[in-house]
């Protein structure tokens, strides 16, 4: 036998009042209904929750035992519907955010501050991945919304771009170009090594490097997918690297930037990309709601 709300409505009331009739005035009935209500309740539970007799009314061991369960449970239902109300609306529930190391560095603080004040009910699940990572796992639909560089191919899918920045040199602090104070000239990295990105992990970064030294020859031993190892070579000596503005915030000894010439100031985009279809509220009410998510002026979806 199982226990409705309205008994368990009941139960609380007598044992507040501990008397049957100004229960039931409390309630609004009368207090037969009242006492079969109070009855099925024991039937269901097994076991005796009220002694009555001539002097009143008094909650049994057990009954005082049941008392704050019932209390609890009565919240917890007053609470349900509001709560998967706010999550249909998007206010409250859980979001998967995914992000490159170089947005972690920039955009994703603010990011994340407005997110915590316009939605404050919503659990925010973050983690770090190249763009070809989160691109797979926006397919899979364990990401909600990915900081990524490119939009993958597919018309399930919808981006926005969120920030644009400059490319960048990062350069061993021993090296002559170092002492550079004004912008280099792309033509100034000839002959140089040059530490580079990796084809399958960032292939974003090695097409755009590529693209942009197809008048220069340079040297390129080493591969790697993170700024943060490209900074670390970087300061070994291993050669120099193309990287974006916002890496300059690792401040890593050994390592000096300088601004490139003949680069454009949007040479590199960050985009915000979700499914279309996605059927998670929170999502949908992030993508109307958040400024940081609104299309940057003069630049493309």
């Amino acid at each position: 036998m199982t226990m409705s709300l309205e008994q368990l409505r009941s139960f609380v009331t007598v044992a507040e009042e501990l008397h049957f009739g100004r229960a039931a005035a409390r309630l609004r009935m009368t207090q037969p209904p009242l006492s079969r209500q109070i009855q099925k309740l024991e039937r269901a539970v097994g076991v005796r929750l009220l002694d009555r007799d001539n002097r009143g009314v008094r909650l049994t061991a057990a009954g005082e035992a049941f008392l704050p369960n019932v209390r609890h449970l009565l919240a917890l239902a007053e609470l349900a519907p509001d709560a998967a109300r706010r999550v249909a609306s998007g206010k409250a529930g859980h979001l998967a955010l995914g992000f490159t190391a170089t947005a972690a560095l920039g955009l994703l603080g603010t990011l994340l501050n407005e997110c915590e004040e316009l939605l404050p009910g919503v659990e925010m699940e973050l983690s770090e991945h190249v763009s070809g990572e989160q691109e797979a796992l926006l397919r899979e639909d364990r990401l909600d919304l990915a900081l990524m560089r490119f939009t993958p191919v597919g018309a399930e899918f919808a981006s926005r771009v969120i920030h644009v920045e400059k490319l960048i040199a990062a350069i061993p602090e021993s090296h002559p170009l170092a002492c550079e104070r004004s912008p280099l000239a792309l033509s100034r990295l000839e002959g140089e090594s040059v530490v580079n990105y990796s084809r399958t992990e960032a292939q974003y970064f090695a097409d755009l490097v590529a693209n942009l030294t197809t008048e220069i020859t340079v040297r390129s031993q080493q591969r790697v997918a993170q700024v943060l190892s490209m900074c670390a070579l970087v300061a070994e000596g291993r050669g120099l690297a193309l990287v974006p503005e916002s890496t300059t915030a690792i401040r890593m000894s050994g390592v000096t930037f300088r601004e490139l010439e003949d680069i454009p100031g949007n040479a590199v985009l960050l985009r915000a990309v979700w499914k279309l279809d996605s059927a998670n509220p929170a999502l949908h009410y992030l993508l109307k709601s958040l400024p940081v998510l609104r299309p940057l002026s003069g630049i493309g979806e």
